[in-house]
């Protein structure tokens, strides 16, 4: 992955396409929206595959992004995240304790910011 300067910000050439990334959403995303992107579909993506073993696939799932606090004294650092799932599908809802357990516990993003951020994952079976 290699990210190179550009007028307004940065611009990555990745496998799948160019992503810009600049402090000025104008010209790209920025880096904290792709802070919260990424925790929301590497949380949303172990719902989907932990709900797959348990034999309840999801036929939908939506990320609501509840709440973002920023720090504004420690330079905008993110301190907490709320992400709120909307699941379909023919789900056991005494299930799903178990099935936020094991997302938190398996996903990747979550668990490499757990110490500095807090994330706040909730539910609706729709």
């Amino acid at each position: 992955m290699k990210f190179s300067m550009t007028e307004n910000g940065f611009s990555g050439d990745l496998p799948f396409g160019e992503l810009a990334v600049s402090t000025n959403e104008e010209y790209g995303f920025r880096p904290y929206q792709l802070l919260v992107a990424s925790l929301a579909v590497c949380s949303a993506g172990i719902i989907r595959k932990v709900l797959e073993k348990q034999r309840m696939p999801a036929e939908d799932i939506q990320v609501e992004v509840k709440e973002i606090t920023r720090i504004d004294e420690e330079a905008g650092r993110v301190s907490k995240v709320h992400l709120h799932f909307l699941i379909k599908g023919d789900i056991n809802d005494s299930k799903m304790p178990r099935v936020m357990e094991l997302t938190r516990k398996n996903c990747s993003m979550v668990r490499s910011v757990e110490d500095s951020i807090e994330i706040v994952e909730t539910y609706e079976l729709v």
